[in-house]
């Protein structure tokens, strides 16, 4: 199950992003005209197309191991969120319908009309990531039922568990850190294409956009993860003191930067101390006491060094995406065009994978940071899981799939950016398409 959700929240982060560029992509052209961006436009929505595909292949495999390898879970928790997980079919499928007009709709329909297309495929993708985080953070603080005396559940309200006290605080979270990092992708992509072509319009148009799009969600993306952790600060302590190494109960904790937890000793070596930083972030009192570790049992304790590191990787990997954002962000207010300046070149190339690494360490806070619960305080995930023996197996098998999967969506997308027209060409390619 891990090895499918790291590979699909990959395909899933970026089929979010990459239609909205498409739709800015596409605004650009209607309001200018220049064939640039219509040509942009298209090849952002093949693009969009190929992740949907594996997405869409990569999230029915995660559909069915829902039901094969988390029977226990599934028979408890099916009523109480099977509401996300139908509205995020709906929101799926009309991505899909609207994705197919929007492809096959040019100059077939009006083009603020199929405009409009492309921005539903965005919208619609974007809350279907949402619905489905939803239901993650209803395993995290799980709301909407109440247990009899048999531990059945009882007095289900689907809408309350919809709407836990961590959806929004999830859902905004995975959704900037989706534009973040599919557009810095993108943008280190023609950044690095810029160093070989630096007057190349086609690229510079696209590093732009998609420089935008994922600079202003890199630079709210820290807003964003304050306000997560001071949530789980509140609903999950025990995740949080995982997170930063924090074995005693304390006034004026301390933030640590780094570090290795040793549960030997119960002290977290090589760690850079901020006095009271974390108090700060947590409560918004340098005063306020964090629980540590040592104040739940610890059968209850979550592996803190896979926790904490994981954390530190999501946060060093998002404050650089940021520190180079800003630097866009401060180029282009003084010149009013996208910097192409070497250094700020090379700078946007070196971040670019890094969104997508701090996703997957995002995620493993998440999930290895609850365990070992599947639903917070209710159900153990040794009570959730399968007893069938011999899954190597099938994890071998998938793992092979998704290796072969992404290797041939990374040669597809990378075809996509090697064909980079000039201006004299795109008017050739627009006409041409026209006939």
């Amino acid at each position: 199950m891990a090895m499918s959700l790291g590979f699909h929240i990959l395909f899933a982060a970026a089929g979010i992003a990459l239609p909205l560029m498409m739709a800015v992509s596409e605004a650009c052209w209607l309001r200018t005209r220049k064939p640039v961006y219509r040509v942009l436009a298209q090849r952002w929505a093949k693009g969009a197309a190929i992740l949907f595909a594996v997405g869409a292949v990569s999230g029915t495999v995660l559909s069915f191991e829902l039901g094969l390898l988390w029977p226990g879970f599934m028979e408890f928790a099916g009523p109480i969120i099977g509401l996300g997980f139908g509205l995020e079919g709906f929101a799926f499928f009309t991505e899909a319908i609207f994705l197919g007009v929007y492809i096959y709709g040019w100059d077939r329909i009006p083009a603020l009309a199929h405009w409009v297309a492309g921005v539903i495929v965005a919208a619609s993708g974007a809350l279907s990531g949402v619905l489905v985080v939803s239901v993650n953070g209803w395993m995290n603080t799980p709301t909407g039922f109440r247990l009899d005396d048999a531990g059945r559940a009882v007095d289900i309200e689907p809408v309350a568990a919809l709407l836990n006290p961590m959806a929004f605080p999830e859902g905004l979270h995975m959704t900037l850190a989706a534009y973040a990092a599919t557009g810095l992708l993108v943008a280190g992509i023609h950044a690095i294409l810029l160093l070989q072509d630096r007057e190349n319009p086609f690229h510079r148009r696209a590093m732009g956009i998609s420089l935008a799009v994922g600079g202003v969600a890199a630079l709210l993306q820290p807003l964003s993860g304050h306000y997560s952790a001071q949530m789980v600060a509140r609903t999950q302590p025990l995740k949080l003191a995982a997170m930063e190494g924090q074995y005693q109960t304390e006034r004026r904790a301390p933030l640590r930067i780094g570090g290795f937890p040793d549960p030997a000793t119960r002290t977290t070596p090589y760690a850079l101390e901020i006095p009271a930083g974390l108090s700060i972030l947590a409560h918004n009192d340098p005063n306020a006491e964090i629980l540590g570790m040592d104040a739940f049992p610890p059968e209850n304790h979550p592996p803190e060094r896979v926790v904490h590191v994981a954390f530190q990787i999501m946060v060093a990997c998002g404050l650089a995406m940021a520190g180079v954002s800003l630097w866009g962000a401060v180029a282009w207010l003084a010149r009013r065009r996208a910097p192409t300046g070497t250094a700020f070149l090379w700078a946007l190339a070196a971040v670019a994978p890094l969104g997508m690494l701090a996703i997957e360490a995002g995620w493993t806070v998440t999930e290895v940071g609850r365990q070992p619960w599947i639903i917070q305080n209710v159900m153990r995930t040794s009570e959730a899981v399968t007893k069938v023996e011999g899954l190597w197996i099938s994890l071998a098998t998938y793992t092979a799939l998704y290796a072969v999967l992404g290797v041939i969506v990374v040669f597809m997308l990378l075809h996509q950016f090697r064909r980079s027209p000039r201006v004299e060409e795109l008017v050739v390619e627009l006409a041409e398409e026209a006939r």
